[in-house]
């Protein structure tokens, strides 16, 4: 599972659906429907907010803007309401890591996406999160 803390207008198409699914995952996780994944760290951030419920389906939100603006029909009613608006943190050092992980896997799997994004210095995270100084976080895999 992977919660890009990156905007979802630099995945590939293969990548932002995905994110779809993972990120209904990660709901469904949240929302004790399903026993699986409970121990993901991807989760961590989500968990330990005060509204992690509300967290994921803003989450959820962003990703469904991006695929609406690709013209992509995922289905909106699978997200759950948010009762409340909130934002999430990413340290820069996650920004940074999460950003040379993305750029690997188009170097691979999507030259032109690769090509058109290797010259950003500065990505702009998910909608949910704002930018703050800091490492890696450590719930991330490396």
């Amino acid at each position: 599972m992977r919660l890009w803390s990156l905007h979802p207008k630099y995945l590939d198409p293969q990548g932002l659906v995905a994110l779809w699914r993972e990120a209904l995952l990660a709901q469904a996780v949240l929302r004790n429907e399903t026993s699986g994944y409970r121990n993901h760290p991807q989760l961590e951030r989500f968990k330990i907010h005060p509204c992690p419920r509300c967290a994921i389906s803003l989450y959820l939100k962003g990703v469904h803007t991006e695929a609406e603006t690709r013209g992509y029909s995922f289905d909106q009613s699978k997200i759950m309401p948010a009762l409340y608006s909130v934002r999430l943190r990413v340290t820069a050092g996650q920004m940074a890591y999460e950003w040379a992980h993305l750029m690997s896997k188009l170097k691979t799997r999507n030259c032109k996406l690769y090509e058109k994004w290797q010259g950003t210095e500065a990505p702009v995270p998910h909608p949910l999160f704002e930018v703050c100084p800091g490492e890696v976080e450590a719930w991330e895999r490396q």
